[in-house]
């Protein structure tokens, strides 16, 4: 079995005792799906989440439940958001459109400071799109498995052409102004997390971005798509660690 299919059928397996609820939750929209969920008890978050899936209804933000009440646990407030996907109410505008709504009401929130914006695959390329565009909200950005060369992954047509699907018929128009590439640089760190073994996102697109806009990118040796999200392996306890603020990296660098 290939390893991202053995690392999704770990992530997705429910932890003992489930998931649970939230501690609460924020709607920033009338949409079922424009809501974010706060895990790590009252205040702004100092982490905010966003999943990927290829901008696609089938996946949601259930996947990434355990990491972000592994980060609360380590004693941050973690908003994680849903945003309208492919298939249901989404597409280009209306996703990035749900990620400035959230980021905007989460700034909303009594003591909101500059958050660590972290997002994966999908999630990353709109984490890193909401960075460039960043009026002061985003401290820094963490981006693992990221499509962040929007354009290479459409000629790629990575994903069965989730591109195409999440542009629509107006893609080569819209291109410039979705891929992250072609945006200006976040004026807030950056940090490119990549998985050498990833199946699903080629890691030369992060290698791609990180030369363009002089971000760091740290290569998780024979770690593929979704390790970094699985709590208990050790490419999730790193992560853990360096969205917490840092620490020793055990993997080679750029």
């Amino acid at each position: 079995m290939p390893q991202d299919d053995l690392e999704l059928a770990e992530l997705l397996t429910p932890p003992p005792g489930g998931t649970g609820a939230p501690d609460r939750t924020v709607r920033y929209g009338p949409h079922p799906s424009q809501v974010v969920d706060l895990y790590g008890g009252p205040g702004a978050p100092g982490v905010v989440l966003l999943h990927g899936g290829f901008w696609r209804e089938a996946y949601d933000r259930t996947h990434l439940v355990p990491f972000a009440r592994a980060l609360a646990g380590r004693g941050t407030g973690v908003a994680l958001v849903e945003y309208r996907r492919v298939g249901g109410g989404g597409g280009w505008p209306a996703t990035p459109d749900d990620v400035t709504a959230a980021l905007d009401a989460l700034a909303a929130l009594p003591g909101a400071r500059p958050a660590v914006l972290a997002g994966h695959s999908a999630g990353g390329h709109l984490a890193l799109w909401a960075a460039a565009r960043d009026a002061g909200r985003v401290a820094r950005t963490v981006a693992v498995a990221p499509v962040a060369d929007l354009a290479r992954a459409h000629e790629l047509r990575l994903s069965r052409g989730a591109v195409a699907e999440l542009l629509g018929d107006r893609t080569a128009e819209l291109l410039p102004l979705a891929d992250p590439m072609a945006l200006p640089r976040p004026p807030a760190p950056v940090l490119l997390v990549h998985g050498t073994a990833d199946g699903q996102v080629p890691p030369h697109l992060s290698e791609s971005y990180a030369l363009r806009h002089d971000a760091r990118l740290v290569r998780l040796p024979n770690v593929g798509h979704y390790a970094p999200f699985t709590p208990g392996t050790p490419a999730c306890s790193w992560l853990l660690s360096e969205v917490m603020g840092g620490g020793s990296v055990p993997v080679s660098r750029a």
